[in-house]
């Protein structure tokens, strides 16, 4: 476990790794590239409505 501040990149293998992968590298270019950044936003926002939905399916399905 790293200290705090330290910034670290963990990686896996297989199709989730890869993607994480690739947000990550789109993170650091994304830091200097305000195009970037923007798409960026917008796929986070694009996949906390599709977690939200899960969750209200979830809930309501099993209650909660």
């Amino acid at each position: 476990m790293m200290p705090p501040g330290i910034p670290v990149a963990a990686m896996g293998i297989g199709k989730a790794a890869a993607k994480n992968a690739a947000l990550l590298a789109a993170r650091i270019l994304a830091l200097g590239n305000p195009s970037i950044a923007a798409q960026l936003a917008k796929r986070r926002q694009k996949d906390r409505e599709k977690t939200l939905a899960k969750d209200r399916e979830v809930r309501a399905r099993f209650g909660g």
